[in-house]
């Protein structure tokens, strides 16, 4: 079939392609158009009056209509072509001190009604079990508001064909320049969200999300050996916008909010170079190293050392028996004291930071978001917090961490982004490399361990270059590093300025049982760590 047929095909089915997940199929052009507001507000008044009358002393309500597209392509051909659609409501509520759920996707006015039912139920019998009540930190309701991402361009309604033409265009480019294998995606993510609850919160949010990715492989045809170099692109909290260049009149109507881009076709191109010298790069010598670490594999150091210990649900055991428990107990910060890291060591949760994939109005228990201190200047301060989790840290307000994935989901604590601050002193990566005497350039994220207190950790990295004397003087391989979190985040030796400050991120951390996925990023600039244990992981086969 000629790639122009294929096209026409694609398109023509495109309207089938988008089935949501209850068999409805809608065309695109239908998916974009948003719930009427009033008919969500008249729904929601529905299931916050049948859960009061049936005895609810607290009633939440989400109205949830999640669009989610991907477009993968491998060589020359498009491999998938996905649209999807999930609309339906959950109610929350609290009975005799504790929690009941239910949810539905059929919204006629008699099933709403049963759905607040059946979660007072639910609610009504769980609270036979309860040891404690609930307690919900005060929260004050908004009455009409309404919250978008700030997006120039929506992804969604950037045609097909577009999206066909960039994957297909990067992935010539990466074949044109040497590259044997190469596969990209695109990722996109539009969540339509309605809150509603008892306290007089009418909330309407319009959530935007895309990832475009590619991974370039590299045959050496003599040994048989390959390498590989995965996007150094961030997943990110914007529209199309991300991958237009600059100077484009739209992007300058809204500079400098959105200065940061992907250039995804110049990162091909060095991938498929570097991909080629990783085949030819020396294996590192095991021991102690200097490493100056990019934020493009900093950010999932920082996701997993920082941004889950913290997380005060798996600080008190709520997640042991599927994701672990953490080693920043409850009892270190309360002393005040507890060294996490060095002095350098700042880090800050943000729910609001433009462009990052946690960035809301308000979380998903109607609470409007914010930041907060977590290390201060080195020492644990705080945690990641839930409305009925406020009162163990003694906050007068929740920090306005809750998130569902879906409608039928019920919320829990999820990370905020969570982001290391810049220093003080101007600083560029050269300008940090250059004051390296024996030391290890590392970028992007590879493969990783981390034990279940996010405690004792590996991680490697997309490239890896030798530092002597201040200069780069080639490319490494076989390279990780080991350490635990306390003594990582103390030989913390540099941090860069704000200049160099980047967001990595997760789009899909998954948690809880049943499991659910969020995104969150993670900021930071280049950072050097002092003396860090580096080990060689090639081995003879």
């Amino acid at each position: 079939m000629k790639r122009r047929d294929f096209i026409h095909l694609t398109g023509m089915g495109l309207g089938a392609a988008a089935m949501p997940a209850f068999g409805r199929s809608v065309s695109i052009e239908e998916a974009l158009i948003p719930v009427d507001t009033v008919l969500k507000k008249r729904m929601a008044d529905t299931a916050l009056n049948s859960a009061k009358s049936k005895g609810a002393t607290y009633v939440d309500v989400r109205i949830g209509r999640y669009l989610n597209q991907v477009v993968a392509a491998r060589e020359k051909q498009v491999q998938n072509i996905s649209n999807t659609e999930s609309y339906g409501m959950g109610v929350r509520v609290i009975v005799n001190g504790c929690w009941g759920f239910a949810a539905t996707n059929n919204l006629t006015t008699d099933s709403i009604a049963k759905t607040a039912e059946l979660a007072v139920r639910v609610a009504r019998a769980n609270a036979k079990l309860m040891s404690e009540p609930v307690q919900l930190a005060p929260q004050k309701g908004y009455g009409e508001v309404n919250w978008k991402t700030p997006i120039i361009k929506n992804a969604f309604e950037v045609s097909i064909q577009e999206k066909i033409d960039l994957l297909l265009g990067v992935n010539n480019l990466a074949l044109t320049n040497g590259a044997n294998f190469i596969n990209s995606q695109l990722f996109l993510v539009n969540e339509q969200k309605y809150f509603a609850s008892t306290e007089g919160s009418y909330i309407d949010q319009d959530i935007h999300r895309l990832w475009p990715t590619f991974t370039v492989t590299k045959i050496d045809r003599t040994t048989g050996r390959f390498e590989t170099r995965n996007a150094l692109s961030a997943p990110r909290g914007m529209g199309y916008e991300y991958l237009l260049p600059d100077k484009s009149e739209e992007v300058q109507a809204h500079f400098p909010l959105y200065r940061n881009r992907y250039h995804i076709l110049e990162d091909v191109r060095l991938a498929t170079e570097q991909a080629a010298e990783k085949l030819k790069a020396r294996p590192v010598e095991p021991g102690k190293y200097d490493l100056v670490i990019d934020p493009s594999q900093l950010f999932l150091t920082i996701h997993e050392s920082v941004g889950h210990p913290t997380e005060l649900d798996r600080v008190l055991g709520y997640e042991a028996n599927y994701a672990g428990t953490s080693f920043a107990t409850l009892d270190k910060w309360k002393t005040g004291q507890f060294n996490f890291g060095n002095k350098l060591v700042n880090f800050v949760a943000d729910k609001t930071e433009p462009g990052s994939l946690g960035a809301t109005g308000y979380d998903d228990e109607g609470v409007k978001t914010g930041e907060w201190d977590i290390i201060r200047n080195g020492v644990l301060v705080n945690y990641q917090a839930t409305r009925d989790q406020a009162h163990i840290l003694a906050l007068k307000q929740s920090q306005g961490c809750s998130y569902a994935d879906n409608w039928d989901s019920i919320q829990f604590q999820r990370m905020p982004n969570v982001s290391l601050q810049a220093g003080r002193e101007k600083m560029s990566a050269m300008d940090m490399i250059k004051g390296v005497e024996k030391g290890i350039y590392m970028l992007g994220r590879s493969s990783y361990s981390i034990d279940q207190q996010r405690y004792n950790f590996q991680f490697g990295a997309q490239l890896c270059y030798e530092i002597k004397n201040g200069q780069i003087t080639g490319m490494l391989k076989d390279v990780a590093y080991q350490s635990n979190t306390q003594e990582f985040w103390n030989s913390v030796g540099a941090i860069c300025d704000k200049s160099d400050y980047r967001l990595g991120g997760s789009f899909s951390d998954g948690k809880g049982q049943p499991s659910q996925v969020s995104a969150v990023s993670h900021g930071c600039p280049t950072t050097r760590f002092n003396g860090v244990n580096v080990i060689n992981t090639g081995r003879k086969i």
